[in-house]
């Protein structure tokens, strides 16, 4: 416990003939002292009551200076021991605060670079490239470094929607822009950037449009899975991928990534989704095991050699190699829809889209798919209450789904 006391320090005569009155800071064995600001004669001390004695002329106004001055420091020291953050250097901090130069509030730009520098620190990257590209977007089009948040108005953001509509982007990707721009401007709002009353977006309609289906017919399933295709060429991966992703009712690229040996546990694939932090346990099919088989390697962290053994996950650079890696899947899967005669453009999203529609197909609940796949049907707050189907349910939807499905791999 911090110990204050009062005294008349009697080792430093001043040239006057008075002595300087000090606080004596005592914190286990460290003894430190600050200054009152007064000095007396050695007479006029009481060293009993730790005060100015009668005496003095001034007596009155010099003890109540030092009383002040008394209980000032020892509130500072109860706020710093109630945070068990005690030292002297504290204690002056608090006794002595420095002048703080006006600060000037953020700009858009400058609390943007903030928010995304945050996100990079608690590795997440995702969020942190969506607020980069929409920023810097909106920044280039402003033309400015120095875009105050009370400069965003409603025609400015409406002048960005119509140049982004006239440069050909699509209503959902501008959606994605507002969306986040709003984001942005809602945080400073909170942290107090800017008044609530300059607020933009009451007036601006953020629209979306219906995603075209994406699925594909099982029969073209199957062409892809009987292709003929040379081993551990760029087109053989991602064919492999995308059954993969099939085969586990439509799990996201990012995800099946960063599986790793211990996310199999007893026939079943066991892990939480990236996105949505959801927890999933998916019964292994004949095709997910061949896979996992085909690309064992004992040297590798992950399942699958999409992520290099030591990567530090959810990092830049690891974001950076699985949208490469997508892009290039994306690219020989659209190969092989050409090889196969397939029509519709075959993206590593359509395993999940076909997934959900053959289901739908086969004649199965929306309930059981959006269980199986991690939506919510109906009503948010009544799907709370009700009870999950039994996983065997969902086991034999996606057996049911697959069942057309053979594959078979060479071991050359």
């Amino acid at each position: 416990m911090v110990q204050l006391k009062v005294i008349l320090d009697t080792r430093r005569k001043k040239a006057d003939g008075t002595y300087p009155i000090l606080f004596r800071v005592t914190n286990i064995k460290k003894v430190n002292y600050l200054s009152s600001g007064l000095s007396i004669m050695q007479e006029d001390w009481d060293e009993l009551t730790h005060s100015i004695l009668k005496t003095h002329p001034n007596h009155k106004p010099l003890n109540l200076s030092l009383s002040k001055k008394y209980y000032e420091i020892q509130r500072g020291i109860l706020r710093l021991e109630n945070d068990n953050l005690f030292s002297i250097e504290g204690l002056k901090s608090i006794l002595y605060p420095k002048p703080t130069e006006s600060v000037k509030p953020l700009t858009f730009n400058e609390y943007t670079k903030k928010l995304i520098k945050q996100m990079m620190v608690l590795n997440k990257t995702g969020n942190a490239l969506v607020y980069k590209h929409a920023s810097n977007r909106f920044i280039n089009f402003v033309g400015s470094k120095t875009i105050e948040f009370t400069q965003i108005d409603y025609n400015l953001l409406d002048s960005f929607r119509h140049q982004l509509i006239m440069e050909g982007m699509k209503i959902n990707s501008i959606s994605n822009y507002f969306r986040t721009i709003r984001a942005i401007y809602n945080r400073a709002v909170k942290a107090k950037l800017v008044e609530k009353s300059h607020y933009p977006f009451q007036d601006i309609t953020i629209k979306t449009e219906r995603t075209a289906k994406r699925a594909i017919m099982m029969s073209d399933i199957v062409t892809i899975a009987n292709l003929s295709l040379d081993n551990h060429l760029k087109k053989w991966n991602a064919r492999n991928y995308f059954l993969l992703s099939l085969s586990l009712i439509g799990i996201s690229f990012t995800d099946l990534a960063y599986l790793k040996s211990s996310n199999i546990k007893d026939g079943r694939l066991e892990y939480k989704r990236r996105k949505t932090h959801k927890d999933y346990s998916i019964k292994l099919t004949p095709i997910c095991v061949q896979l996992f088989e085909t690309y064992k390697n004992p040297e590798n962290t992950y399942l699958l050699p999409i992520i290099p053994t030591g990567s530090e996950e959810d990092s830049l650079v690891c974001k950076s190699l699985i949208s490469q890696w997508i892009k290039n899947t994306n690219k020989w899967l659209k190969a092989i829809g050409l090889e196969c005669n397939i029509k519709d453009n075959i993206t590593t999203y359509v395993a999940r889209h076909t997934w959900a529609t053959t289901a739908k197909r086969l004649g199965f609940s929306n309930e059981v798919i959006a269980e199986a796949m991690g939506h919510e049907f109906g009503n948010r707050i009544t799907n709370i209450y009700l009870d999950s189907f039994d996983q065997h349910v969902i086991d034999e939807l996606n057996e049911k789904v697959l069942a057309p499905i053979t594959l078979t791999i060479s071991q050359s």
